[in-house]
Formats: C-alpha cells, structure tokens, sequence
C-alpha cells in the first residue's frame, strides 16, 4: 500500500510538470538554434573592425604619422668639454698632471638651411596620405571579395528555397499520382517514373545545402568569425536593378573616387617634394659653437674669464647632392607615367565592368519579362493536360525539366547580375550599384 501510494504521488507531480516541461521542450530549440540574419551593411561593419588585413593596414597609416614627428625634429646640440694643461714634470719628482688643467666647456648647434625640416615634414605627410590611399585601396579588393561571399550566399539561398518549392510541389503531384493509382486511373509504370523522378529534386535539394554551408564558410572566414554555420545567416535582396548610368557618369565618378588613383597622383607630389628636399639638401648648413674657458686670453692677460664663438661652414665643391637631385627629377617623371597608366586601367576597368553589367541586364530582362512566365506557364497547361488524358508523361516531365531549368538559368543570371554589380563598384571605388 505504501509503494502504491508513494507511486500515485510521484504521477501526479509529473503530470503538473508535465505542461512545463513542454513548453522548455519548445522553447529551447528555437534559443539554441536562433540564428541572426546580417545585412550588407552589418556585414561590411563586421568586416571593417574584425578583418585582420585591414587592421594590420591601418597599423601601417599610423607608423606612417608617426614617421611625421622624427621628419620635422631639429637637429640635437652637441657638447664638448676640452681639458688643456696637463702637467708633466717627471724629472723634478712631482707628479701631479691635474693641478694645473684648464676646462673648457662648450656648444655646437647645426643650423639647416633653405627649409630643410619643413621638407621633411611635408613628404612624411604626403606619404601618410599614400599610406591612407593604398588601406582604402586595399579595402576596396577586399570588399569585392566580400560582397561576392555575400551574393553567393544569397544565391544558395535563393537556389535551395527552389528546390525546395520543386521538391514540395513534386510531391504534392505524387500524392495526387498514388490516389490516382489507388483509384485506376494510372499505371504502376506511371507512376514509378514519377516517383524515379523525385531523385532529382532530392540531388538538387542535397546540392543547393552544401553550396550554402560553402558560402557561408567562406563569408565567414572572410570576417574572421567562429560563429557556428547553423546560427549565421544573411539577408538582402536577390533582384536586379533595371537602371544603370550612363559610362561617362561611372568614368566621372571614378576619377574621383578611385583610391589607387588617387594613390598615384600623391606619389607624383611626393616625388617632387622629394626633388625640392635633394635641391635643399645640396645647400650648406652652417655649425655655430661657443664656448668659455677660465684662463687668461693672449690679447688680456688680466681677463680670467674668457669665452668664443665659432663658425664652420663646409664647402659644397664636390658633393652638392648632384646625384640625388637627378635620380629625384627622374623619379618624378617615372611617376607620371605611372599616374597616367592608373587612370588607364581606371577607364578600362568601367568599361569592362559595363559591358558585363549591360550583358547581364539584357540576358535577365527578357527572363523575367517573359521566359519565366512562360515555362511557368507550359508546366502548369501540360500538367493540368496530363491530369485529364489531354498530355502524355512524358510531355508533362519534359514540362517540368523545362521549368526547373528555366527557374535555375535566372537564378544564375541574378547571381552573375549581382557579381558584375559587385565589379562595377569595385571599377568605380563606390557603391552605385
């Protein structure tokens, strides 16, 4: 009896935690496994503050102003200290060689002429500028390359969500098939095509999830992040834009924007502050001193206290920096040439970033305007056709495969749309598409 009601007690304070226990059950699933969808602009975000090649760049622009304070320092002051009057009598048994020195202390200063510091400061500042140039420059490779993780991400997502809508309506008309079977009206060879079939939507199911567990590696790679590929995911439109500027527009925006372009035309300008610092550099630089001495002068016998001043002045008769001064004009014609072939490769890259677009635009209008509706269509008549004896199964799986394939060619089409978008803001050095 006491086993008996020991176990009664225990049932039913199971089943008060039983409802409970049900909804932790459906609770924690959907904790666990929350994933959290980022934008386009959340993902440059992340990208921007956790990218290691971009961190390390920017490490580089401020090595580069810290290389402004040591060009503009002035020249540090020397000191000297001369000992005169050492006494040496050793024929007279007294050795003191310290009683009777004379100390004198003394200064130089180095003097730079022509603007010299000022030069210095100006090519370390002009050189921070590069520096800033080429990390925005290496930032636009490196978001070309993210925003293509990015769309491959969302085309594998776009091509999954397809196939499963094909597999879902595929097996919708197989349960239509088997009732069918069930009642007469189809063959068994019939319908074992239809369900061999299937295995096709399955292959393109399985496909399209490791295509996106792929993308999503490789998204994440690029943002330095371990977050499991269960609870990553992103979120954007998968669409075309049916607009595009006009290529002279895109050229005018990218001469303007371009960082490695602009990279070069700072080059130019630090080659000639160079060449201006090489001309300063074959000037003279004079070296004050002074100096004071407690000892009598040769002109005042009575003066113990004495001091002097010096001048040096080097002659520039060989040396005056004729080499530098050559090799700097030459440098800055040969970053010219370089500047010029900058903006070359800039028009190139618009104009091969136009045609792709432009390419991509006119395959997709077509697409959506009138092929998609179309096999949409097709399927749907030849199936409905099948459905009443009006089509044969084979009219009705050779409907399918073209919708299937028709759906996944504009899929593609998108995803090269949306790569060669990628291309042209990368051509451009900003976002216009």
């Amino acid at each position: 009896m006491t086993n008996s009601a020991s176990l009664d007690t225990a049932t039913r304070r199971l089943a008060r935690l039983a409802p409970a226990a049900c909804i932790a059950a459906c609770l924690l699933p959907s904790c666990a496994f929350a994933q959290s969808a980022f934008t386009w602009q959340q993902i440059k975000e992340k990208f921007a503050s956790s990218n290691p090649a971009l961190l390390a760049a920017q490490a580089d622009i401020e090595e580069s102003r810290a290389a402004e304070t040591t060009a503009f320092l002035r020249p540090n002051p020397e000191v000297s200290l001369t000992m005169d009057g050492f006494q040496v009598t050793p024929g007279q048994g007294v050795w003191r060689p310290l009683s009777g020195i004379v100390q004198t202390p003394g200064i130089s200063y180095l003097h730079e002429r022509r603007h010299k510091r000022e030069l210095r400061l100006e090519g370390a500042k002009i050189s921070t500028d590069i520096a800033s140039s080429q990390y925005l420059d290496q930032q636009r490779g490196l978001l070309f390359n993210l925003r293509n993780a990015f769309i491959q991400t969302l085309q594998a997502k776009a091509v999954l969500q397809n196939a499963r809508e094909n597999l879902d309506y595929w097996d919708r008309e197989l349960d239509v098939d088997r009732t069918r079977f069930k009642a007469g009206d189809m063959a068994l060879t019939d319908l074992n095509r239809m369900e061999l079939q299937r295995v096709q939507f399955e292959s393109d199911l399985e496909t399209a999830t490791v295509n996106l567990r792929t993308a999503k590696i490789q998204l994440l790679t690029l943002l330095n992040d371990r977050t499991p590929i269960e609870k990553f995911d992103v979120a954007g439109p998968y669409d075309f834009q049916d607009q595009l500027l006009s290529m002279e527009r895109l050229r005018s925006l990218a001469l303007e924007s371009r960082p490695d372009l602009k990279a070069a035309a700072q080059l130019v300008d630090l080659a000639e502050s160079t060449h201006r610092l090489a001309i300063a550099n074959g000037s003279t630089d004079p070296t004050f001193s002074l100096w004071y001495s407690h000892n009598p002068s040769f002109s005042n016998p009575y003066a113990s206290e004495t001091m002097g001043g010096s001048i040096s002045i080097p002659l520039r008769i060989f040396d005056r920096n004729q080499g530098e001064k050559a090799r700097t004009e030459i440098d800055i014609r040969r970053n010219q040439r370089l500047r010029d072939a900058a903006q070359a490769q800039v028009y190139g890259d618009v104009d091969s970033a136009y045609v792709t677009v432009a390419g991509a635009l006119n395959m997709l209008r077509p697409y959506k305007n009138k092929y998609m509706p179309l096999a949409l269509d097709v399927r749907d008549r030849i199936a409905f056709a099948y459905k009443n004896g009006g089509a044969s199964l084979l009219d009705y799986l050779d409907a399918e495969k073209s919708y299937r394939d028709t759906k996944q060619a504009y899929l593609n089409l998108i995803g090269a749309y949306l790569t060669a978008a990628a291309q042209m803001n990368m051509a451009v050095g900003k976002e216009v598409l």
